[in-house]
């Protein structure tokens, strides 16, 4: 969309520069708060303003020339019945469609200069939907957006950073500029939720009697037993991929991501792959390598649970498909006494890593997140957009639904009941991944699920969601958005999972024990399509939704409590506890070797039936 501004502005704005004049002929005086919380939100408390001569990285998101054209690029190249079905995007395409309006480059780049932010210091970014400011003084940062940067300690975890509880652009910049980062979004990633966390089972697992097994689960996975734990062997045989053989390793990557210096072991690995994957000789075979991004380090020797974690299962589940640990700083300790710039947003600068890269892993997995209700929604959908941008480019992003049910603490500060949903779990644009247990599967009763404030319900969950919110009726009505994006969308095994850490035996569990099992059975897929010369999946879930649901294990027993409620429960089709179910590998290979469209993969036009009919 063409952006038309009064005449006499744009002209001026090319004619001369505005700090030239006491009292210009400008809009930036009609200023109007972007975003604003009511008080310092909960857990951060306020040290008073930075030392002078302290500097802040800004990032602004600009809106695209054309609003849908990102969007509608993704549904097209998503979608099993449409031509262009598995005709991803190349780098160079999506930055054409994410471009902003000249004219909001111009408007943007001349409000800058009127703030005396020299031309050197702007860079564009995330091809070229953002815009990076380096080295902005603080004192001008809080001219620029009308706001109150101050160091705020968090209570729990004594992480420091630089906030500002309301910031503020002109009139005219409203319909340009989406967001601006770090402004009003307090989470840090060393208070992201990190699972498996507080419900992880601090005992020695019984390795030396969980070897691989040839046997298909019988007893293991059962929950009800204390001794049974959830072994690779298991989880393969399971989900129907024990036979499977990568055979694409050198066009096929898996990438796990890692925040909090999190660090995996390759010496806890080749342990873990002793006991678990007795077929991979020898067990140092199976490994990974490390890419630093924002700062990140990488330090094997000091590991960490959740690292461990991810990498263990994901190269239990797809060696000998090569896996890329991205090591993500950006949570370093703040010393008032300095003038050091923060580390740059670990979110931002992480997705900007892979998006200004030609070749990404086509099947990405994240462990983390946080209640949607701490960020703010303007940033939140910004950020959401990036992931499309990966998702257009034929990128498989995977994250948990969270550990808490429904919520855990559900109330505002006014008292009120509302039931809590993850970010970027939230976002439509990737695929967010539940918990089951025992065998036969029922829901986890710690399965993150619900509906999204943030983002309003996609339409591929349209039938899905809707059928499902008739079954469910006026319960709960008022503590969710039934307009909402549902997530689930999918899930896996959750529950006693055992790893090896610092030599050691270890159970865990979590959603982020289920994501990387999914990232791997997406990875393996993968690798089938591309050994048979058909393009990567990209984004699952319009596919899901539309015909995939055909080969996934539906889940109908359970519940996710939470909230002081017995949460929702699972039930035949998507449900907000399982989504639309576990993989069957086996059965997803037919179907996604089949697709509708007339585009990457030709196949038959077949009538199909959606979940909830």
């Amino acid at each position: 969309m063409r952006y038309h501004w009064p005449y006499y502005a744009l002209s001026f704005l090319t004619a001369t520069p505005l700090a030239d004049f006491a009292t210009p002929l400008t809009p930036w005086g009609d200023v109007r708060v972007k975003h604003a919380w009511s008080s310092v939100p909960a857990n951060w408390e306020t040290l008073g303003c930075p030392s002078a001569g302290t500097t802040i990285n800004l990032y602004i998101a600009l809106n695209p020339r054309h609003d849908d054209a990102l969007i509608d690029a993704l549904y097209e190249v998503s979608d099993p019945k449409h031509s262009r079905y598995g005709a991803h995007l190349s780098k160079e395409q999506v930055a054409e469609l994410v471009r902003p309006h000249p004219d909001t480059l111009e408007l943007v780049t001349s409000w800058l200069a009127h703030h005396g932010v020299r031309p050197s210091s702007i860079s564009t970014t995330h091809g070229g939907a953002w815009l990076t400011v380096s080295n902005v003084l603080v004192s001008q940062a809080n001219e620029m957006l009308g706001a109150s940067y101050q160091l705020y300690r968090h209570a729990k975890v004594n992480d420091t950073i630089i906030r500002t509880v309301s910031y503020a652009l002109p009139e005219v910049l409203h319909a340009h500029i989406q967001a601006v980062a770090p402004t009003t979004y307090f989470i840090s990633t060393r208070t992201l939720r990190q699972t498996p966390r507080g419900r992880s089972v601090e005992a020695a697992a019984p390795l030396a009697e969980a070897k691989e097994t040839s046997g298909k689960p019988v007893t293991v996975l059962s929950s009800r037993d204390d001794d049974d734990v959830v072994t690779p062997s298991e989880l393969r045989w399971l989900y129907e991929t024990f036979a499977y053989v990568p055979a694409a390793a050198d066009r096929n990557t898996l990438g796990v991501f890692g925040y909090q210096r999190q660090y995996p072991s390759k010496t806890d690995l080749t342990m873990y792959m002793t006991h678990f994957r007795s077929d991979v000789q020898p067990p140092s075979l199976a490994t990974f390598t490390v890419e630093l991004v924002n700062g990140g380090k990488y330090d094997q020797d000091t590991p960490g649970k959740e690292a461990n974690l991810d990498i263990q299962y994901a190269l239990a589940m797809v060696y000998p498909t090569p896996v890329i640990f991205y090591s993500v700083g950006g949570s370093e300790r703040w010393s008032a006494n300095t003038a050091e710039p923060l580390p740059g947003d670990a979110d931002l600068e992480s997705l900007e890593y892979l998006l200004k890269k030609t070749d990404i892993p086509q099947t990405i997995s994240i462990s983390y997140g946080t209640d949607e209700r701490n960020v703010p929604r303007e940033y939140a959908r910004a950020l959401c957009t990036l992931f499309a941008q990966l998702g257009a480019r034929g990128v498989s992003v995977l994250l948990p639904s969270g550990d808490a049910g429904v919520g855990g603490n559900c109330k505002d500060k006014s008292g009120n009941v509302r039931f809590v949903p993850e970010f970027p779990a939230s976002c439509p644009y990737l695929t967010t991944v539940g918990g089951t247990t025992d065998y036969p599967e029922i829901a986890a009763p710690l399965s993150g699920g619900g509906f999204s404030d943030h983002f309003p319900r996609p339409v591929y969950q349209d039938v899905a969601v809707s059928a499902f919110l008739k079954r469910q009726g006026a319960q709960y009505s008022g503590l969710y958005n039934p307009e909402g994006r549902g997530i689930p969308d999918i899930s896996a095994q959750a529950l006693r999972f055992p790893i090896v850490l610092r030599n050691a035996g270890l159970l865990v569990e979590g959603t982020s024990c289920s994501t990387p099992i999914v990232a791997g059975i997406i990875s393996l897929l993968n690798d089938y399509l591309i050994t048979n010369g058909r393009p990567p999946l990209g984004f699952l879930n319009i596919r899901l939704y539309h015909d995939g649901f055909a080969g996934l294990n539906d889940i109908t027993f359970g519940s996710n409590p939470g909230c002081d409620t017995d949460g929702f429960s699972a039930v035949p089709g998507w449900d907000p506890v399982t989504g639309l179910g576990t993989p069957d590998f086996e059965k997803l290979q037919k179907i996604f070797m089949t697709p509708l469209g007339g585009g990457a993969g030709q196949g038959n036009q077949a009538k199909i039936r959606r979940p909830g009919e």
